[in-house]
């Protein structure tokens, strides 16, 4: 078996690289993944691993077997380089990207698919991919993305749905107009013009929109509408945490689609 004990191998330098740079991620189309669980999705998801690395005081070598046939033992040294979380099972994964573009994207006829603006922090991403998770979305898609989505703090913060959601990237305007050639309604969360989430109908091919908690979604979402929805507040603020918009208007498509 494999072993690698030197925070100055080539390749751990490589892997340092895949966690701190956007820009090498891109490039050599792969990233990391940290923990058995998020390794166990990212398989189930379909994803490809290139190599497997494991500290056998923390993880078993028989545990890391059954995730990859060739392993790759390291030590704490070389773990704690890579390792991005305080408290992990010992395990990394060095993983393949997909193709998140909209031409990549696979819909079936009457999707349900969550659309958010510029978010900007990896926690939101993460609770938004949550949120379709549980609600077994059709799509997730990313408009003017601030965030590589292979970044580890969006991996980490969406406890593996990454893996678990189809998910696609694009400008505002592609997003927009994928979704009217699509025939998909859009719905978007905004104060301007809008009206209670309650009284549309979701129950055909559907977009809901967010956008960010500070200035909210932008004009051409807000002129491309279907419907401008809000979701009514009897409290003396005017908005809410963009997972938590996401996850009402999410639920309540769902149930009137009978879910």
């Amino acid at each position: 078996m494999k072993q690698i004990t030197s925070v100055q191998n080539p390749f751990i330098k490589s892997l340092v690289q895949l966690q701190e740079k956007s820009r090498a991620r891109k490039q050599s189309g792969t990233f990391l993944i940290e923990g058995k669980r998020e390794i166990e999705l990212a398989l189930k998801g379909g994803f490809s691993l290139e190599a497997l690395l494991f500290w056998p005081e923390i993880c078993p070598e028989a545990e890391a077997r059954k995730l990859h046939t060739q392993p790759i033992e390291i030590n704490r040294e070389v773990y704690q380089k890579l390792a991005y979380r305080d408290t992990t099972e010992g395990i990394l994964a060095v993983a393949q990207s997909r193709d998140l573009s909209l031409d990549a994207l696979n819909l079936p006829d009457n999707p349900l698919i969550l659309v958010a603006e510029s978010p900007e922090k990896p926690g939101n991403i993460g609770a938004l991919l949550r949120t379709a998770d549980a609600a077994g979305l059709d799509a997730v898609i990313i408009a003017d993305a601030k965030a590589d989505l292979y970044n580890p703090n969006v991996v980490r913060s969406s406890v593996g749905c990454i893996f678990t959601n189809t998910v696609a990237v694009g400008s505002t305007l592609e997003v927009i107009a994928f979704l009217k050639e699509k025939n998909i309604a859009i719905y978007c969360a905004t104060l301007q013009d809008a009206t209670p989430y309650h009284t549309q109908d979701y129950t055909a091919p559907s977009a809901l929109v967010v956008g960010t908690e500070a200035t909210g979604l932008t004009q051409p979402w807000r002129d491309a509408a279907t419907q401008n929805i809000i979701i009514p507040m009897q409290g003396e603020i005017d908005s809410m945490n963009v997972s938590v918009a996401a996850a009402v208007l999410i639920f309540e498509a769902k149930r009137q689609r009978g879910f």
